[in-house]
């Protein structure tokens, strides 16, 4: 059916909005947490207690997006509402467990893996949702959805830091927990408007009856090169994307002995994110086919040239130009991310090929802050990881400047195949009239003669 283009959809959006906000905004505010786990779990005799914390926020922003293309499947079989429903109320339970642990190590579990499962169970439904309420709006919604996350991750730090300071961190997880029930209350919002592949078999066949296997996971994505280029370049880039926001509110305590507001930072990461999502997603309109792979490119310039500057600033100041810049072009780089898998795989297979890709940016996503992590219980310091943090950038930046030539090489070819079948189809015709003509003729000769 046709996207009623509002009426409910405008609740849907709003839900949506809340969702990007609650899920992306915790998720970002962790380094506020980071230091106040480090306070609460450490020791002074544990030498890798850095190290053993980062794994806590490492791991909930790896799988969020490690779960992205089991979703995409459960989205599909199941629906958005039953999907979001369900997953809101696993990362509640999550959470709530998570304020009752007294060591570091079952965060791992109740945080790390419960409430980002949960997390990342509601997020995807709410980008997919969109779509069956709105087409020629749906650039702006998705900006409107999108800066919900922006909006949380500016607000959020300071909460939690004045939360954290009155009630500890225990009541603060517990605090939280009314977002994610909100949340949950959200996803009841989500009115399908297009039947799920699950109720669309059972009515070919009369009965529920779950699709086959093929329909179910689209490995058809890997076939396009300039795709798998696209998947494996961004997570060659993201190992050091994910260190600034876990390490460095601790950075800056450990840098600046004057006590600073470093929740700044976050402020200006969250500004400047929603302000470059706004801004760059509306350049990219007027960027043609794959070219729009370059704005992606310079993000992944500025942002590894912003993680090696980190450590060369002395002055807090530096610090805020610092952030401002890498949260314009973060904004740049996550805006342009569905235009760009539409351009490579088309609208048939773009939420699967976006599952996939997101799954694949889970691993370097989790494993950069540990190291960050390591080499700061190592050294003593945070220089050596930010300067390493902003090398993968640089190179998986480098990968991605091949994709628009290989693009355009695919698409010469996929012109040339019409032609050639065209062709063989005339030969074909040919053939035929040809076989046609000698066995007529010797017929209408054995009919003159007789």
């Amino acid at each position: 059916p046709e996207p009623p283009e509002g009426g409910w959809g405008w609740v849907v959006m709003l839900a949506a909005m809340w969702c990007n906000g609650a899920v992306f905004g915790i998720q970002n505010s962790c380094g506020v947490l980071f230091v106040s786990m480090l306070r609460l779990f450490g020791s002074s005799d544990d030498k890798q207690l850095v190290f053993k914390t980062a794994w806590v926020s490492s791991l909930s922003m790896g799988m969020v997006f490690f779960c992205s293309p089991i979703v995409s499947i459960f989205t599909d079989l199941f629906g958005c509402r039953k999907v979001a429903v369900i997953g809101a109320a696993v990362g509640l339970v999550g959470l709530l467990a998570s304020s009752f642990v007294s060591t570091i190590e079952p965060l791992y579990f109740t945080y790390g893996i419960l409430f980002a499962c949960g997390c990342s169970f509601a997020y995807q439904p709410s980008l997919v949702i969109l779509g069956h309420y709105f087409k020629k709006r749906l650039g702006l919604v998705n900006g409107i959805v999108t800066a919900g996350s922006s909006l949380f991750t500016v607000s959020l730090p300071f909460l939690l830091r004045v939360l954290i300071d009155s009630v500890d961190l225990y009541n603060t997880l517990r605090v939280l927990c009314i977002l994610m029930f909100v949340l949950f209350l959200a996803g009841f919002t989500y009115k399908p408007l297009i039947p799920n592949t699950k109720d669309k078999e059972g009515g070919k066949k009369g009965k529920s009856k779950f699709p086959p296997a093929r329909k179910i996971c689209n490995f058809s994505v890997f076939k396009v090169l300039s795709y798998r280029i696209w998947a494996f370049g961004i997570p060659a880039a993201l190992f050091g994307y994910f260190v600034p926001y876990v390490h460095l509110m601790n950075h800056v305590k450990d840098r600046f002995v004057d006590s600073v507001p470093e929740e700044v930072l976050l402020l200006c990461l969250g500004i400047t994110s929603g302000v470059g999502r706004l801004v760059f997603g509306r350049v990219a309109d007027y960027i043609p086919g794959a070219k729009k792979i370059y704005l992606q490119v310079a993000s992944f310039f500025f942002i590894g040239l912003m993680s090696m500057m980190i450590p060369l600033c002395n002055v807090f100041g530096a610090l805020v130009a610092v952030c401002l810049f890498m949260g314009l072009f973060d904004g740049c780089f996550i805006c342009i991310m569905a235009p760009i898998a539409f351009e490579l795989v088309g609208a048939q297979d773009v939420s699967q090929a976006i599952g996939f890709l997101l799954g694949l940016m889970s691993v370097p996503m989790t494993v950069g802050p540990p190291i960050a992590g390591l080499l700061r219980d190592k050294l003593g310091t945070y220089d050596v990881a930010f300067y390493l943090a902003g090398v993968p950038p640089l190179i998986g930046g480098a990968i991605l400047c091949f994709i628009p030539w290989v693009h355009e090489r695919q698409k010469l070819k996929e012109r040339a195949k019409p032609v050639d079948g065209e062709t063989t189809e005339k030969m074909l015709e040919n053939e035929s009239t040809l076989v046609s003509d000698t066995t007529e003729k010797p017929v209408k000769e054995l009919d003159s003669g007789l």
